[in-house]
């Protein structure tokens, strides 16, 4: 068992002006993939039958007892390569996606954070305040509840017994420096306010109707 670099759903350049195509291009290709070899080295290692058999998803909720051998090597390689993966599927070109929530994802935000924008307020400020590197992710918890948080480095809310708080994610957005330092610098603000143009939530909905049936999101995780 071993996991293949997952291609990319559309060109480097598909975000641009948001996104720039030598940052998607590094970002895929360098980091992600970088990821990818270091979880499958721990496959390949001495304790790596503790994650035969499991898909991606299945591993990030396994982490917390993994022997603590590989624990954080599979917490911040198998974090990376799930949540890089993962944030690739919820983004895409401007025009071909659906740039705001309708439906059940729509008034599941409004009753639970007063509008779309508190929303979007509330998930901007946990990503800009996230010190150093990591995520912020609008989640489903085990109540069917949406909530926001940040995580550090490559944690990720599948993680139970790592993270504060547990559950499904449905949007995350990267805020490591590599993601947009090359465009933006030191301005994540404004690279946050960018990256909502690349959102798809057509996507995000079909997220959260898998996440309230207990499922999880669905992107492409290709064996070697």
């Amino acid at each position: 068992m071993a996991f293949a670099l997952p291609p990319l759903p559309y060109a480097y350049d598909a975000l641009e002006p948001y996104i720039d195509s030598t940052t998607m291009n590094i970002h895929h290709t360098k980091h992600l993939n970088t990821y990818v070899t270091n979880v499958n080295n721990v496959l390949a290692g001495e304790n790596g039958g503790a994650l035969k058999g499991l898909s991606l998803s299945a591993i990030q909720k396994e982490v917390v007892s993994l022997p603590d051998s590989i624990k954080t090597a599979v917490r911040n390689s198998g974090g990376g390569h799930w949540n890089h993966s993962f944030f690739w599927s919820v983004m895409g070109k401007t025009g071909s996606i659906a740039e705001a929530p309708t439906g059940d994802l729509k008034s599941s935000i409004e009753s639970t954070f007063g509008s779309f924008d508190e929303m979007q307020k509330k998930f901007n400020t946990a990503a800009a305040s996230r010190f150093g590197s990591g995520w912020a992710w609008l989640s489903v918890n085990a109540d069917g509840q949406l909530f926001i948080s940040s995580t550090p480095n490559q944690d990720n809310p599948l993680m139970e017994g790592i993270v504060d708080q547990p559950g499904t994610p449905i949007l995350g957005l990267d805020v490591w420096e590599h993601a947009y330092y090359l465009k933006y610098q030191n301005r994540r603000p404004e690279y946050i306010a960018s990256w909502w143009k690349t959102v798809d939530f057509d996507v995000i909905a079909k997220n959260y109707t898998a996440a309230k049936s207990g499922g999880l999101p669905a992107f492409d995780t290709p064996l070697a």
